[in-house]
């Protein structure tokens, strides 16, 4: 091969490789000057009151439970009622053999009636005195003696007008009623069984209506349980949901204990429920949702906007040139899917899918239309759960 193919062949690669070379660098500078676009959705912030929720577990408590027990000693001559009866207060539950009360009783008010006739018959004679000492027939001596008797019979009236009251107290031991109106327990006795005062409770009577539900709260909510109770008394408050069948019962938060456990760190609470169809059984388990207050016109967002990095939270903002900038925020409270949150403006608008994508500077292409009612429904508060990141400011 001489020397001018060869030069030859040289030109021709030289050229070659500064064409490739040309479109290597064009191409790099395209892509330089277009990045992608991230695919996003947006929901715009939503400005609206936040009720405060602590959900927890409590129990179902009679609000009156009390043992019947027999105040004298005697045998039970009649039954009157069955076990898990419904009873109004002052029902007949047992009767007791009452022979020696009604003899005794008959005979204090025939000992009455036999003084007041004596005292009846000193008050003539002491008045008879009275006539015969103004005509000078008797001393003065009579009459003070006379005067004494007619006293003393007084008083053994009035101790046998008691000794009478005590006889009807003492028969009215023998019929034992029902001293408030809830359901019977299991019965103890049966007619021919010997009670005592010392013996066991004859039956239990517990009241289920209305009822109560007992749960421990964070002693860190010890403020907003006490503000609960005072701005809004007998509000209903409080909800329960019955595990085994789902039904939901509304009742009033009426009840906060006088001291925090130690132990635990939480305080006792009571809410109080009507319960006509005997839905809650004391002993049951019951999951309880708690209203505390709520948040005035605070800004909320999806909890999917949030973003946590070693820096702290933020969420990403659009621009109006289609980028995007990361915002700081503080979460004070969340509900549900959604929280509320400080550092966002009413006319912000944060990514909620294709975050994970993102970073400050970003292009992005929006795949919905920004609204100011997007996912409305889904973050309404009243109906989503309740869960504290941060401790719940109240208002």
């Amino acid at each position: 091969m001489n020397k001018k193919t060869i030069l030859a062949l040289f030109v021709v690669l030289g050229l070659v490789a500064a064409g490739v070379a040309y479109r290597l660098k064009s191409t790099t500078g395209e892509t330089k000057k277009s990045s992608p676009e991230q695919p996003v959705s947006l929901v715009q912030v939503q400005v609206q009151d936040v009720p405060v929720l602590i959900d927890v577990n409590g129990a179902v408590v009679s609000l009156k439970t009390v043992e019947v027990r027999a105040q004298t000693s005697n045998l039970v001559q009649k039954v009157h009622v069955v076990e898990g009866q419904s009873v109004l207060r002052g029902t007949t539950l047992f009767s007791l053999d009452d022979r020696a009360d009604r003899a005794n009783l008959d005979k204090v008010r025939s000992q009455l009636e036999r003084d007041r006739a004596l005292g009846a018959d000193l008050e003539r004679q002491y008045r008879r005195s009275q006539e015969l000492k103004a005509q000078n027939y008797i001393a003065q001596s009579a009459v003070d003696t006379t005067f004494a008797q007619r006293e003393a019979q007084a008083a053994l009236i009035k101790s046998d007008e008691a000794a009478v009251a005590a006889a009807q107290v003492a028969l009215e031991y023998d019929t034992i009623r029902a001293p408030i109106a809830g359901r019977l327990g299991v019965i103890g006795v049966y007619p021919g069984t010997l009670v005592q005062p010392s013996s066991a409770a004859l039956v239990t009577v517990t009241q289920l209506d209305p009822i109560a539900v007992q749960f421990n709260l964070p002693e860190d909510s010890l403020a907003s349980l006490q503000a609960a109770m005072s701005r809004r008394p007998g509000k209903a408050n409080v909800k329960v949901r019955i595990p085994a069948g789902g039904e939901e019962l509304r009742g009033n938060l009426y009840f906060v204990d006088n001291v925090v456990d130690s132990a635990t760190g939480t305080i006792k609470a009571k809410a109080q429920f009507a319960n006509p169809t005997h839905l809650l059984w004391p002993g049951q388990f019951v999951q309880v949702r708690i209203e505390l207050g709520a948040l005035k016109n605070v800004m909320t967002i999806p909890a999917a906007a949030l973003v946590t990095s070693v820096t702290g939270r933020f969420v990403y903002v659009p621009n109006e040139d289609h980028t995007v900038q990361s915002k700081p925020v503080s979460v004070r409270y969340t509900f549900g899917d959604s929280m509320v949150v400080d550092g966002l403006s009413a006319t912000d608008h944060v990514v909620t899918d294709g975050k994970q994508n993102l970073r400050a500077g970003s292009r992005i292409r929006t795949v919905n239309t920004p609204s100011a009612r997007v996912n409305a429904a889904a973050h309404t508060p009243a109906e989503a759960g309740s869960k504290t990141l941060d401790a719940p400011r109240t208002p």
